[in-house]
């Protein structure tokens, strides 16, 4: 989309535009799930480009740092929502938070699922002023605790966020944490599943890789072919919603048109109906957001 939407001068612009021109085309609504009481989109808008999370070379990371200005988020929300992308999943920074507000300022109703850890006095104010109609426990959190012999601090999580009256999930790469906690039964209302194990130890990689290779490894994030089919597996065994995270590979599935397409299918196949899925866009050289939720609203329909 034109850069004008998200430029400090096109912020401006585009509010006054915005106030004189008509309103824009109704889209046809995406499919959507339940998450506690509410209904979102069964495609989420995630934030990791926003904090500059590539999962690439380092020059991309900065790219994106400079991309997504405060001024230039709030915009990318608004037109997320426009189209029919009802939620957005994100952690609590300072960028986040200040986009997220303006948006709403601008008349987003965009709705917030927060990813974070912690909270051991409470739900601190400045997370309340945000509003999220969900909140998460962080996936490389959970996975570092659970090795740890520490998953009683995640479920603490969990009953502090329920506590609180708000509808509560843990996120993990792990598929067999997110199988422990099923068979556990806690009274989280959902989980997170990411599509790729990113959080394997060193010992776990030299299983799977020759040894020099694995060297590189621990720099380097490792997206292992077969790591979707097994993390699919485990969502379909779950009763719970699954949100879904990773399925475009961090972009490594967006050589062309097909690709992404066949990334969105095995996604919407291979995951419940009741299931969604967590995607972070970067719009620096087209309109993500429209061509993502085309997607959805032809493979996501249960």
């Amino acid at each position: 989309m034109p850069d004008i939407y998200f430029s400090r001068r096109g912020f401006l612009h585009g509010a006054a535009a915005a106030a004189a021109a008509p309103a824009p085309a109704a889209v046809e609504p995406l499919p959507s799930i339940s998450i506690g009481p509410k209904r979102v989109s069964r495609l989420i808008v995630g934030s990791n480009p926003i904090g500059g999370y590539s999962y690439g070379p380092a020059k991309l990371t900065r790219h994106m740092l400079d991309y997504f200005t405060v001024e230039r988020t709030a915009g990318f929300l608004l037109h997320c929502e426009r189209q029919g992308i009802n939620t957005f999943q994100g952690f609590s920074s300072p960028k986040i938070r200040s986009a997220l507000l303006a948006a709403r300022e601008r008349g987003s109703r965009i709705q917030f699922i927060l990813l974070a850890s912690g909270f051991e006095k409470g739900i601190p104010a400045d997370v309340r002023e945000l509003d999220p109609v969900a909140i998460c426990h962080h996936g490389g959190v959970t996975d570092t605790l659970f090795r740890s012999g520490k998953h009683q601090v995640v479920h603490d999580f969990v009953k502090r966020v329920r506590d609180a009256g708000i509808p509560a999930g843990v996120s993990m790469h792990n598929p067999d944490n997110l199988a422990r906690i099923e068979d556990s039964n806690w009274e989280n209302d959902f989980y997170m599943a990411c599509f790729y194990y990113l959080t394997r130890t060193p010992e776990e990689l030299a299983r799977l890789m020759p040894e020099p290779t694995v060297e590189l490894a621990l720099r380097e994030y490792i997206f292992f072919a077969g790591d979707p089919e097994r993390m699919a597996r485990r969502i379909r065994e779950t009763r719970k919603p699954c949100l879904a995270f990773k399925i475009l590979g961090a972009g490594r599935h967006c050589k062309n048109a097909q690709t992404l397409e066949n990334a969105f299918a095995f996604a919407f196949r291979n995951i419940k109906p009741v299931d969604g899925v967590i995607v972070g866009m970067y719009p620096a050289l087209s309109d993500e957001a429209r061509e993502d939720a085309d997607f959805v609203r032809t493979l996501g329909r249960a």
